[in-house]
């Protein structure tokens, strides 16, 4: 387990503000509107939803985007697990994470059920079977032998944490992307787009959500 952990203040409107990146956790606007707008529309979710469909993510952060297409996911009317895993360098503790998490009361009925069920680093629950692994992403991807159908790509802004979106890990996302995944990103950055073409996926830029004009999808060729 990694032994450095989120270091975060908050501000008046309960939004967790990452110290070390100088970035919020989710919008200041409507954190769970816009993980819905760019993670599940941007991978056109719920709609490719299917028995052993796989979902890993850059940055789990508060565990929002995993709890968003969960409730999607049981909405739905799937009845076998969801697969979700993700790549934290910087967990959050749990006492964090229940704070930051009261700010979305619509998803309280999952948000319970995963703190309960979570030990740090998964929650296996009969319709989710979450996996969290802790450490430096362009250390541990490699070293995954998963692969996922479709990505969220969440780490915080390339300009203040250029490290989680550079070519190389790009690249090791693509390799760890089944034929027709996709991927999706709040950031329509230059370098994190031609990053993406260059590990081969077709890359398009979409409308933002709320103030931001551009994010970018991704689907492996």
């Amino acid at each position: 387990m990694s032994d450095q952990r989120a270091e975060l203040s908050w501000t008046e409107a309960g939004v967790p503000v990452s110290d070390r990146f100088d970035d919020p956790y989710f919008s200041l606007q409507n954190g769970l509107e816009e993980t819905r707008h760019v993670f599940l529309a941007g991978n056109d979710l719920p709609g490719r939803f299917a028995e052993g469909f796989h979902i890993a993510e850059l940055g789990f952060g508060t565990g929002l985007n995993m709890l968003t297409v969960w409730a999607e996911w049981e909405r739905s009317g799937q009845t076998t697990p969801l697969r979700f895993t993700s790549f934290e360098a910087f967990p959050m503790a749990q006492d964090e994470m229940a704070r930051a998490l009261a700010a979305f009361p619509e998803l309280a009925p999952w948000g319970d059920r995963f703190l309960s069920g979570w030990d740090g680093q998964s929650c296996d629950l009969d319709n989710l079977h979450l996996s969290v692994i802790h450490g430096d992403a362009r250390e541990t991807l490699g070293a995954w032998d998963g692969q996922a159908d479709a990505w969220f790509l969440d780490g915080f802004s390339p300009a203040r944490n250029p490290e989680l979106w550079q070519p190389e890990l790009m690249a090791e996302v693509a390799a760890h992307t089944g034929q027709g995944g996709t991927a999706a990103t709040y950031t329509a950055a230059g370098f994190v787009r031609r990053g993406l073409e260059a590990a081969g996926f077709s890359v398009t830029r979409s409308p933002g959500y709320g103030r931001k004009r551009h994010m970018t999808r991704a689907v492996k060729a």
